[in-house]
């Protein structure tokens, strides 16, 4: 068994507390500074929604991103998404991801996240950066943006938002309520009040991490729900395509590099199917061939996510058959959720 990444829900020694009251020291200072410069900096000439989260990967803000996306789009709004394009190489100050109608960067380039996001909302561009403001003014001036939609925006005050939703993983919630690196928190739970949303994804209402994070409600939060789910899956080298339900009564191997494996063990289970054997690598994990390699000795099919499979070449698959599992945020109630989010940023005067 290859070694797991770091579990940051769990860590509670001195050391570590110590370590997260200086992150959370430099956090607050930052947060402080930038929203101090914000009338300076003043608004884009579009309106800006921020879908982010308080704790690190795994929350689900990227698909909840492309969803509302392709919401809007169909909508008839010129909506954009951005992305800062991590672990991608590209020196560019902004790269098209994708044009909307076809996609024009690569995984090295741009990083997997935003490759996703192309995929799950097709028509809408993509952009890339790591100054959001540069890539914002390029989304109005190249695309005639209205809205654009900032991937993992939430801590990223260079550019002001006029919506900012926050994305909790009903399950594992806040972990255990530490900054990091004593936990998952990148800031304080008590910034959420400078959030307009909170979009709880997965877990339901009976859950104790969903009522921890419906108590929130009381902070005056609008409280959506959103739900990731599996399309179907499709064999790595495209030549076969299943159902989600196909994996039912089979015995599977994971094969994955993202923050939460535990989620799609989870998912694959719900679908029926028995976990048998695992390949677990950090998030954004860069794939070579030998972590491909003598699949078959643990189990005959093997799974992995749509951000793995941007980096996994076919030939590295031998004597074993990989599958990617294709995920998609569901959204409760989506359409009275898009009219709300329109007038929102109506209210605001940011749309006409």
């Amino acid at each position: 068994m290859l070694p797991r990444p770091p579990e940051l829900h769990t860590r509670g020694g001195v050391g570590w507390r110590l370590a997260a009251f200086f992150y959370g020291l430099g956090a607050r200072v930052h947060r402080a500074w930038m929203k101090r410069g914000e009338p300076v900096r003043g608004h884009l000439a579009c309106a800006v929604v921020s879908v982010g989260a308080l704790t690190v990967g795994g929350a689900g803000k990227t698909p909840v991103a492309a969803r509302l996306a392709l919401g809007l789009s169909k909508r008839g709004w010129r909506v954009v998404l951005a992305s800062r394009g991590y672990r991608g190489g590209s020196r560019d100050r902004v790269r098209v991801v994708s044009d909307g109608s076809r996609v024009r960067s690569s995984v090295e380039e741009s990083g997997d996240e935003s490759l996703v996001l192309a995929g799950h909302a097709p028509g809408v561009p993509v952009l890339v950066g790591r100054d959001r403001r540069i890539v914002g003014h390029h989304a109005v001036s190249a695309f005639d943006a209205q809205i654009l939609i900032l991937d993992d925006g939430f801590q990223h005050h260079c550019l002001p938002r006029d919506l900012d939703i926050v994305c909790v993983d009903g399950i594992a919630g806040f972990g255990n309520g530490r900054l990091l690196p004593a936990g998952p928190l990148r800031e304080p739970i008590s910034v959420l009040g400078q959030a307009d949303w909170l979009c709880l994804v997965d877990g339901g209402e009976a859950g104790t991490r969903g009522a921890q994070i419906r108590a929130q409600e009381a902070a005056g939060l609008e409280v959506i729900q959103a739900h990731r789910r599996p399309i179907d899956l499709v064999r790595i080298d495209r030549a076969a395509q299943r159902s989600a339900d196909w994996l039912e009564g089979l015995r599977v191997g994971l094969l994955a590099g993202i923050a939460r494996p535990a989620s799609l063990r989870a998912t694959i289970e719900g679908l029926g199917a028995e976990v048998v054997a695992e390949r677990i690598f950090p998030d954004h994990h860069v794939y070579r061939a030998a972590d491909c390699r003598a699949l078959e000795d643990s189990a005959a099919l093997w799974v992995t996510t749509e951000k793995d499979a941007l980096k996994i070449l076919p030939s590295w698959i031998e004597g074993a058959s990989l599958f990617v599992l294709r995920i998609e945020a569901e959204i409760e109630e989506e359409p009275r959720v898009l009219e709300q989010l329109e007038r929102s940023l109506r209210k605001a005067g940011r749309l006409a």
